[in-house]
């Protein structure tokens, strides 16, 4: 029996590529970049740290990076030519080394630009293909990419986390997790929560409609869309 992880947390993920952390992760870090920012970037900039910088250009964590950000698979046969492609689809991503303090040795930060929206996300490749992103713009979060999530960004007022449970409450939606995090009192704050299934979009539009919350990004698990 695999245990709770399933067969792949044994044999490991199927992709092109020689490394699971610097190939398969580094794909589901773009990807779940790409996710997060809502849409097809204009500018990348992305900034390799520990391992990633020392060998990842060798072990094709480049062209991984790439291929999640143009929302490829692991096991795509295309991933070798992600770069060329990027460049073909008008996608402009920059390579710089950079060191991040004490932060896991597979870890990157992608700085994604698409004229004035601008996002900040840090994540690590931890092993066998899985992922934590563990910064969006400044604010600290664990988020896995294994279960369904809303990021929801807020203003930190009384009854903001109420409001939103209450919407998903209506809408029979199991929270599995949650995390909240804020700049300070009263300053802007995010919600992160996980979810046991995958709600209606329309929820994430009835959160967003709110007049607590400034946006709110449904996330499917990376699994359902076979990343």
């Amino acid at each position: 029996m695999a245990g709770e992880g399933g067969i792949f947390d044994i044999i490991g993920p199927v992709m092109v590529g020689p490394s699971s952390s610097h190939t398969a992760g580094a794909v589901r870090l773009g990807s779940m970049a790409r996710n997060i920012f809502g849409m097809k970037p204009e500018k990348v900039e992305i900034l390799l740290h520990g391992s990633f910088a020392s060998t990842g250009v060798g072990h094709g964590t480049d062209r991984a990076l790439a291929a999640g950000l143009l929302g490829w698979r692991p096991d795509d046969a295309r991933l070798v030519r992600s770069l060329e492609t990027a460049r073909e689809m008008g996608v402009n991503i920059i390579f710089k080394s950079t060191d991040l303090g004490d932060a896991h040795p597979n870890t990157v930060l992608l700085c994604l630009k698409k004229g004035k929206r601008y996002l900040e996300i840090q994540g690590s490749s931890i092993g066998g293909g899985k992922i934590l992103i563990t910064r969006i713009n400044e604010f600290n979060v664990e988020l896995s990419g294994a279960h369904a999530t809303l990021v929801i960004s807020h203003q930190d007022r009384p009854g903001a986390v109420a409001t939103v449970t209450e919407i998903l409450g209506g809408h029979n939606v199991n929270i599995s997790s949650m995390r909240v995090s804020r700049e300070s009192r009263g300053a802007k704050a995010m919600m992160l929560i996980e979810m046991d299934e995958l709600p209606p979009y329309s929820v994430a539009e009835e959160i967003r409609s709110s007049l607590v919350v400034e946006d709110a990004l449904l996330l499917q698990p990376l699994t359902s869309m076979g990343v």
